[in-house]
């Protein structure tokens, strides 16, 4: 087998940098979420609790509505597009929230409508994006699984920077500070729109040629 049949089609680092950085954006969200509600907002750590579990719990839920829309209306790349930026304007009102943390009716309704948005546009990104991976490869192509590898490692890269920087600008003591750690998951989440929008047209291709994510023929 040749050297050139054993490479993986750029397509997939495409998709690896714009999943690392959306999950950058999520682990390092996730990361001081309870922290913020605790030490900035004052909830009661078993509130806190209660919302970082129905936090969790919904963005692995909303997928199954993300998942339907992509396949009768939207086609992967939109529904990627879509649920980023909806994650990209989350974060950044959460930074809202966070630099008004001390009124408390102004940071409640930014708190609950950044979290919202990121529960929703988690629905759109994540079942899509991870569905393009086969489809850049012949069924039975032996680098399948290696290409999953891959694409793995760029979760796990971006789940590691995440908390770490996210808890390095916001988690300093000072409560004023965790608005920093929104904006970083906020701008992580725009280099992922960014990627998947500059690089999808010419690099997410089938082993014909042809386009992936497109919209159905039939919506």
């Amino acid at each position: 087998m040749s050297t050139a049949s054993l490479k993986h089609p750029k397509g997939l680092y495409v998709l690896f940098a714009t999943e690392m950085w959306e999950r950058f954006n999520y682990y390092g969200m996730r990361a001081i979420l309870v922290l913020f509600l605790t030490k900035a907002l004052l909830f009661d750590k078993v509130f806190a609790s209660q919302v970082y579990g129905s936090y969790t719990g919904l963005v692995y839920l909303t997928p199954l509505l993300g998942g339907y829309i992509a396949d009768r209306y939207w086609g992967n790349n939109r529904s990627i597009i879509a649920g980023g930026l909806v994650m990209a304007i989350g974060e950044f009102i959460l930074f809202g929230c966070g630099s008004f943390y001390e009124n408390a009716d102004l940071s409640a309704i930014l708190f609950y409508s950044g979290l919202g948005c990121m529960i929703a546009g988690n629905g759109f990104f994540k079942p899509n994006i991870s569905s393009l991976v086969g489809q850049l490869y012949r069924k039975g192509d032996k680098r399948i699984d290696s290409a999953y590898t891959i694409f793995y490692m760029g979760i796990n890269t971006g789940g590691a920077l995440g908390p770490f920087v996210c808890g390095f600008f916001g988690d300093t003591g000072n409560p004023a500070d965790f608005k920093w750690a929104f904006f970083a998951g906020g701008v992580a989440m725009l280099i992922s729109v960014v990627t998947q929008l500059l690089f999808q047209k010419k690099y997410l291709k089938d082993p014909d040629g042809n386009a992936l994510g497109e919209a159905p023929a039939d919506a």
